[in-house]
């Protein structure tokens, strides 16, 4: 497995601005696979899905099965594909503005429900691709098309969220350690429940926050806290304003419980049935 074998032809230009975080994101998510496939999972079996937005564009330039979902939609798309053939690693690739705004009941939800897919963040707090309106994690005073004279919102905190909603892995990655940032999307495919990764990405063009996070971002020592309570507290650590805090980057949070899929398909695979309608199946997806 070559990094050919991960490109689409040359008609898939790449349309990301020069230096734009969005390229160390792919660069670790080929990594990832790489190394997924070399341990034994199908190509074939990995599914990316989309949605709109610059980080969304990831799949044009990936040789994968994926979907482009609608805005806001992609989480509940990915868990619609991971019912349907639980075989499936299934991989989300959003940005913060369409998962965070408009698809933030489905994040919240899959989270709840423990449904074994892996969320890709690219948060560079921004509606970058439509030239940077603020989004839920923009910081207090961005200025931007739709804030002219300064955010006046205090962002939210996306990891502190997915605690509170029972995610049963919770990690953040910065876009430019790119080695780190491999190895968490790894560690969250393999995971069985629900993965969330956050991934700092600079926006160089509307948001450039790379010095920033150069000066503040460092690796947790240990991964998968112990307790509810002591990933909570690494989780404040860091309030998403552009004050002097340091930001902490690895797994906050890992625990094992059944999955969404286990739990109601018990073995099932739809996509491999015989298309004979199972009334019992039925009524057992109509009361849950």
């Amino acid at each position: 497995m070559t990094d050919k074998n991960l490109k689409l032809d040359t008609y898939a230009k790449n349309t990301w601005c020069p230096g734009c975080g969005n390229f160390g994101i792919l660069t670790a998510l080929k990594q990832a696979i790489f190394s997924l496939i070399k341990q034994g999972t199908p190509k074939e079996n990995i599914v990316v899905v989309s949605g709109i937005g610059c980080g969304s564009k990831i799949i044009d330039y990936l040789n994968l099965n994926s979907f482009s979902a609608l805005h806001g939609r992609p989480v509940i798309s990915g868990e619609g594909i991971k019912l349907g053939n639980p075989d499936l690693e299934v991989i989300v690739s959003v940005g913060d503005g369409g998962v965070y705004n408009e698809g933030i009941a489905h994040l919240i939800h899959a989270a709840k429900r423990n449904s074994d897919i892996t969320v890709l963040v690219h948060d560079n707090r921004s509606f970058a691709l439509t030239t940077s309106q603020f989004t839920a994690t923009s910081p207090k005073g961005f200025k931007g098309r739709s804030t002219p004279f300064g955010n006046i919102e205090e962002p939210f905190n996306p990891l502190k969220l997915m605690l509170a909603s029972k995610a049963t892995f919770i990690a953040r990655g910065y876009s430019f350690k790119i080695e780190h940032l491999k190895n968490l999307i790894i560690k969250g495919v393999q995971h069985k429940g629900f993965s969330f990764i956050e991934i700092l990405q600079p926006c160089v063009s509307f948001f450039d926050t790379t010095q920033f996070y150069n000066e503040r971002v460092y690796e947790l020592e240990e991964d998968n806290l112990a307790s509810e309570k002591e990933a909570l507290e690494k989780i404040k650590e860091w309030n998403y304003n552009t004050d002097k805090s340091r930001i902490p980057i690895g797994v906050f949070y890992e625990i094992q419980k059944p999955t969404y899929e286990e739990q109601l398909l018990k073995g099932l695979i739809p996509s491999k049935r015989e298309r004979i309608i199972n009334l019992d199946f039925l009524i057992n997806l109509i009361k849950n």
